[in-house]
C-alpha cells in the first residue's frame, strides 16, 4: 500500500508565497516522475509541474517563472514552492507519483495520488 500525504496549503495574499510538500510512504520499490496537479471548482484537473527522477522539471505555462518544483529522492518527497501567487492559482493541489511496488515477488507500477491540499489566494 502506498500513501501520498500533502502539507503546506492554506491562505495567501496575491503576491505572496506558499510551499507544498508531499511525502510518499509504503511498500515502495522505486519512484519515477513526481508532480503536482491542481483542480479549481468547476474545472478539470490540470498539470502544474512534474519532476523526473533525474531532476528534469516541466511546468505549465501559467506557473513558469513563479513556481519551482524540487524533490528529495532519499525522503520520497516532492516540493512545490509557489511565489508571486495570483487569485487564479486558487485550487486544490494534488501530489502524484509514478511508483513501483514489490508484491509477491513481482513489480507493479502505477500512479498514486494524494488527498489534496487547498490553496486559496486572496486579491
Amino acid at each position: 500500500q502506498v500513501q501520498l500525504v500533502e502539507s503546506g496549503g492554506g491562505l495567501a495574499q496575491a503576491g505572496g508565497s506558499l510551499r507544498l510538500s508531499c511525502v510518499a510512504s509504503g511498500n515502495i520499490f522505486s519512484i519515477e516522475d513526481m508532480g503536482w496537479y491542481r483542480q479549481a471548482p468547476g474545472q478539470q484537473r490540470e498539470l502544474v509541474a512534474t519532476i523526473a527522477n533525474n531532476g528534469d522539471a516541466n511546468y505549465a505555462d501559467s506557473v513558469k517563472g513563479r513556481f519551482t518544483i524540487s524533490r528529495d529522492r532519499a525522503k520520497n518527497t516532492v516540493y512545490l514552492q509557489m511565489d508571486s501567487l495570483k487569485p487564479e492559482d486558487t485550487a486544490v493541489y494534488y501530489c502524484n507519483a509514478d511508483v513501483t511496488v514489490l508484491q509477491l515477488d513481482q513489480l507493479h507500477s502505477f500512479g498514486a495520488w494524494g488527498q489534496g491540499a487547498q490553496v486559496t489566494v486572496s486579491s
